[in-house]
């Protein structure tokens, strides 16, 4: 067992994470969704500021997830962990 939170579960093919597991890993995506949201309201289609607010946010999600992934982010095969 890890020190790391666990919210999201590890992919079962490939790399990355999958679904979140718990109610952080919900929140966190959620939270993403709302900044996709509020920057596609403000910026509308087109408008390359919108791309200073979603690059970030989907680095931060990238970090945040790979942070909180159970099993941590490596290539996987189908073997269940």
């Amino acid at each position: 067992m890890s020190d790391r939170p666990e919210w999201f579960a590890a992919k079962r093919y490939g790399i990355g994470a999958g679904l979140p597991i718990a109610w952080q890993g919900w929140a966190v995506l959620g939270v993403f969704l709302a900044v996709l949201g509020v920057a596609a309201w403000l910026f509308g289609k087109g408008d390359l500021r919108g791309l200073a607010i979603v690059i970030p946010a989907i680095i931060a999600l990238f970090v945040v997830t790979a942070w909180t992934t159970r099993g941590g982010w490596r290539w996987r095969w189908g073997d269940p962990d």
